[in-house]
């Protein structure tokens, strides 16, 4: 595309051109040649005037972010920074390598078994949870070692057991004394 078929370069002009109709000066073309194209200096002077009026009529304030230093500018040469941004603001989980995500699954795994409701559930998902540590465990493609420890599936369910046991009594407290705070209604018998 010329620069006589760019509608931003034409509309430019157009601008620079009334600009100077309304102040009564000569029109920035008039030491051209009809129809001849800006030079590279001529259309960084246009931008760059265009960003300065920008600036003094206050297009530029109020922008999300201004006066804010940008995120991650001194670390050092990151090719991967964008996958690792992904992965923050998308809240990704099970991309790294194995050996982390057990680590992390391991530290959540009560508060994920007391989400469940019967313990068939526990015990199957304390099942896959040792089925995916010892196939961690069989790979050798690098990375940091596995030392994430099995569970025994019993005790796991002991312990939701008792868990749930322990919740369900302290629910059942909190209600016998939220029924003790309301205050009583008398009622009133017909004499």
């Amino acid at each position: 595309m010329s620069d006589e078929e760019d509608p931003r370069l034409r509309a430019a002009r157009y601008r620079d051109a009334e600009d100077a109709r309304r102040a009564g000066e000569p029109a920035p073309e008039s030491g051209r040649a009809p129809g001849a194209a800006f030079s590279a200096v001529d259309r960084s002077a246009v931008i760059e005037t265009e960003i300065q009026q920008a600036i003094r009529r206050g297009d530029f304030d109020g922008l999300p972010g201004a006066g804010k230093p940008l995120a991650n500018l001194g670390g050092g040469n990151d090719p991967d920074w964008w996958i690792r941004r992904k992965i923050e603001t998308e809240r990704l989980t099970g991309l790294g390598p194995p050996a982390l995500s057990l680590r992390v699954e391991d530290r959540d795994l009560h508060a994920t078994l007391d989400r469940l409701h019967r313990e068939a559930d526990v015990r199957a998902a304390v099942e896959d949870f040792n089925r995916r540590v010892i196939e961690a465990r069989r790979q050798l493609q690098g990375g940091p070692p596995v030392i994430t420890p099995t569970r025994d599936v019993d005790a796991e369910a002991a312990d939701w057991t008792s868990r749930r046991a322990a919740r369900r009594e302290a629910a059942a407290i909190a209600a016998a004394a939220e029924q003790d705070a309301r205050p009583k209604r008398r009622r009133w018998r017909r004499a």
